[in-house]
């Protein structure tokens, strides 16, 4: 009876021309055409990075998000998609296969891509033009010798600091290629460090094993507020190395750059919290040390941001063997609490235990095959689980009172060919 009268007022008093455009609309569904053509510049390429090996050549380039929906005509950013650019010259004599999953563990086909953008609306024409849109893109997967190939491979997206490893395999006989790109997009923290601000050629300070060991037991156990009026969690990490290493080592290891805190990144950072979505570079407070908030934060997010791995850094003046040394800070957040003590009357409820995410972080870093030496100096001041200190937000933790120190390399280091400082020994704290 309703849809009777629904018709009766369409069709009566002049609505008979708006019932004839709603059966005319219905009857163009599916019928939709797409035809849509890359640009004939492609201006992400201007942040391409080429890297020989032999008589082969490869050039990777990694498009913002933006810069994505411009070539393809769709947000593949929405959907957890990035296209990365690859370019293979092929000069010897050798065919190379594409090793696809070192780029990605979880790469997506061409037809998957495709299907996330295709729709009924579209007729079967359009819609085999968007699935031609993104197969005919797509970089082929082998390379004969004297060829060179062009094309995309859509991967999963990672803003700030993109790692891409290409590598090419033929019998007995594989190339590989570490790229870290950096995508726009991100106003990650440690974009803003420039060292050349911070200090004076004057204020650097070269150490040796012995100088570096004392120098790090020196400095303060921890964090502090802005006025330096209070101590927060302890300064347990020290990273010293080529400041391109230390980066690519965190990277591949999954850690994730931290924004800025604008109006942006705090909203993604509350939906985060309230509705249990995954936001991988949640800003992080502000503490101090050297009298300035960190440099760089870096994290391991779980599924929201009340549970995560993260970092802080800072760069100091002194130096090792000369490269530049970082102190920093590592804890692990497993929740969220109220408190009077934050402007927002949240804070993360952090794991007491320390050590435990240094611990973490020693193995995880070890893993990245970049670290040539680490050990242990004292520093933070131990404290037991039965007399716990507690930090800027009253939460308890406990510590040996140790500081571990990674010093990265440019090569590939084995576990078993790693240095260890002769200062305090792992085992040391089991006797």
């Amino acid at each position: 009876m309703e849809t009777q009268n629904m018709l009766r007022d369409l069709t009566g008093r002049g609505g008979m021309k708006t019932f004839l455009l709603i059966l005319v609309s219905l009857a163009f569904i599916g019928c939709a055409q797409f035809q849509h053509k890359l640009p004939e510049t492609l201006p992400f390429m201007e942040r391409a990075q080429t890297k020989t090996e032999g008589q082969v050549r490869v050039t990777v380039a990694v498009p913002s998000a933006e810069e994505s929906e411009q070539i393809f005509g769709f947000p593949l950013a929405r959907n957890n998609m990035q296209p990365v650019w690859l370019e293979v010259e092929n000069n010897s004599d050798t065919t190379f296969f594409l090793y696809h999953i070192a780029m990605d563990p979880d790469i997506y086909s061409s037809g998957e891509v495709a299907w996330k953008f295709q729709s009924s609306l579209y007729s079967k024409g359009a819609q085999q033009n968007i699935y031609n849109l993104f197969r005919d893109n797509e970089i082929d997967w082998f390379f004969k010798p004297g060829s060179t190939s062009s094309g995309f491979v859509y991967t999963n997206l990672k803003m700030g600091t993109k790692a891409v490893l290409v590598r090419l395999f033929a019998e007995k006989n594989v190339r590989e290629f570490a790229f870290f790109v950096e995508v726009p997009g991100l106003k990650a923290d440690h974009h803003e460090l420039d060292p050349y601000t911070l200090y004076s050629e004057k204020d650097f300070i070269d150490l040796d094993d012995d100088g570096l060991r004392q120098a790090l037991e020196d400095l303060p156990c921890c964090m502090t507020n802005k006025d330096g009026s209070g101590k927060s969690d302890p300064l347990n990490i020290v990273v010293i190395g080529p400041v391109e290493e230390i980066w690519a080592a965190f990277i591949n290891r999954g850690w994730d750059e931290a924004e800025i805190i604008y109006g942006a990144s705090l909203g993604r950072t509350i939906a985060s919290s309230l509705f249990g979505r995954r936001y991988r570079y949640s800003p992080m407070s502000a503490l101090y040390f050297y009298g300035r908030p960190q440099d760089v934060g870096l994290q391991k997010a779980r599924q929201t941001v009340d549970e995560r791995n993260h970092l802080r850094l800072w760069l100091s003046p002194m130096r090792y063997e000369g490269m530049p040394v970082y102190v920093g800070q590592i804890s692990r957040d497993i929740g969220v609490k109220l408190t009077t003590k934050s402007p927002t009357l949240t804070t993360h409820e952090v794991d007491p235990d320390v050590d435990e995410a240094r611990d973490y972080l020693m193995q995880d870093l070890l893993e990245s095959q970049k670290v040539a030496k680490f050990g242990f100096v004292e520093g933070v001041g131990k404290a037991e689980m039965k007399n716990p200190r507690y930090n800027l937000t009253d939460s308890p933790y406990w510590t040996d009172g140790w500081r571990v120190v990674f010093v990265f390399s440019e090569e590939v280091i084995a576990l078993d060919e790693v240095e260890v400082f002769d200062w305090k020994r792992l085992y040391q704290k089991y006797e």
